[in-house]
């Protein structure tokens, strides 16, 4: 072998040591931001937007007319739409979400043990044509860590989409999560932000 091949050999192996020794700390990094939003929280009202709020400014701006009256200010006033629309009222309407972490699975749990389950090994959904009636419609989700934070995108029944980045805060007493929904039926997203505060 000559001089400049071992050199060129050196090279290359000192350069997949540094992207290997790069993804083992990226790895390292992202494990310890999972383990950091493993538990249970329940919503801050303080210091979340009102749901109904941002849902009527989306359909204003949208063209629509906000349905609630000067003295109808029900609370969860626009929760319960059409059943293929469920996954956007458990992120934006309820007060607790319990998350658990196996590599690369993430499971959400919310009111009424509705359960979302997504992986962040960057795998997409697969679709035929026939997955639609062969599964009935289901809401498909999943995550990436960007930073520190992680990223949720969903593509819900309806031909939405959510946008769903989850930040901790307060060394780790705080979950915020900055949401961008996109019902099919809407013109404009709803734009919300949640804070919920550890309960373990």
């Amino acid at each position: 072998m000559s001089r400049a091949h071992s050199v060129i050999n050196k090279n290359l192996l000192g350069a997949l040591l540094l992207v290997a020794s790069l993804l083992q700390i990226t790895i390292a990094h992202s494990q310890g931001i999972a383990d950091g939003i493993v538990g249970h929280w329940i919503v801050n009202v303080e210091l979340s937007e009102d749901t109904d709020d941002r849902v009527a400014e989306a359909i204003v701006k949208g063209g629509g007319r906000d349905s609630r009256g000067l003295f109808n200010r029900k609370k969860d006033f626009y929760r319960g739409g059409p059943p293929d629309q469920e996954l956007y009222d458990r992120i934006s309407y309820d007060n607790v979400l319990t998350i658990a972490y196996a590599e690369p699975e993430l499971r959400f749990t919310y009111a009424d043990d509705y359960t979302r389950v997504f992986h962040t090994d960057g795998r997409r959904r697969r679709t035929t044509a026939n997955d639609f009636y062969t599964a009935g419609g289901l809401d498909w989700s999943f995550g990436n860590w960007e930073g520190e934070s992680l990223v949720v995108e969903a593509r819900p029944r309806d031909n939405g989409f959510t946008l769903e980045t989850y930040k901790l805060e307060a060394n780790g007493r705080r979950l915020r999560v900055e949401m961008l929904i996109q019902p099919g039926s809407f013109g404009e997203p709803v734009n919300l932000v949640r804070v919920y505060d550890r309960q373990d």
